[in-house]
């Protein structure tokens, strides 16, 4: 992303995490997505790289959120905190421990871990994911409620619905019947 105006002269042309002057771009804080210079950083392109890449191995370089953490713009203050958490040594966690920021702003820096917890998967006995359309097979014989017979173990079923708010549970239709099967007792077909 381009770097407006407003974001060059808050960051003075530098990093906001590291104070680089490497290739600078603008970065949305997710889940943030809009071109508001209040919901940006202006970063460097190793900072961009790793954050990118979802890899904070490079802990040296991240020392720099011990400075970065106390600036007084809530996108920067937010992202400092969001990467201190995914580094596990001593030093992030007592910098995260130092700081008193407003709870918006913690608020923000957790929300997209938030919405990732809450997305439903669906997964099959062998802890493959399924999709709405997949084909599953039957790995035990299963009692159909309300019918009056056994799906046999091995049965196929083709184009699975998932049921959107229980990751345990599909639709499916066994015998012109559309049944809710638990997927435990499934195993995905290739």
């Amino acid at each position: 992303m381009a770097i407006s105006t407003t974001l060059a002269t808050r960051s003075g042309n530098i990093c906001e995490l590291c104070s680089s002057d490497d290739n600078l771009v603008a970065y949305a804080v997710p889940p943030k997505t809009d071109d508001s210079a209040d919901n940006q950083v202006v970063l460097c392109t190793n900072c961009f790289g790793q954050i990118s890449s979802n890899n904070f191995s490079d802990t040296n370089h991240w020392r720099c959120l011990e400075g970065s953490i106390w600036s007084e713009v809530p996108a920067v203050q937010a992202l400092s905190y969001k990467i201190l958490g995914n580094i596990t040594e001593d030093w992030a966690a007592e910098t995260k421990a130092s700081v008193a920021l407003d709870e918006a702003v913690i608020e923000w820096a957790n929300a997209e871990a938030e919405m990732a917890a809450n997305v439903i998967v669906h997964k099959d006995s062998f802890g493959v994911v399924l999709e709405t359309g997949d084909t599953v097979i039957l790995t035990q014989n299963l009692n159909v409620k309300g019918a009056n017979f056994i799906a046999p173990k091995g049965t196929t079923v083709r184009k699975i619905r998932l049921v959107p708010d229980n990751a345990e549970q599909i639709e499916g239709k066994i015998e012109g019947d559309t049944i809710v099967i638990l997927t435990k007792y499934v195993r995905k077909s290739v």
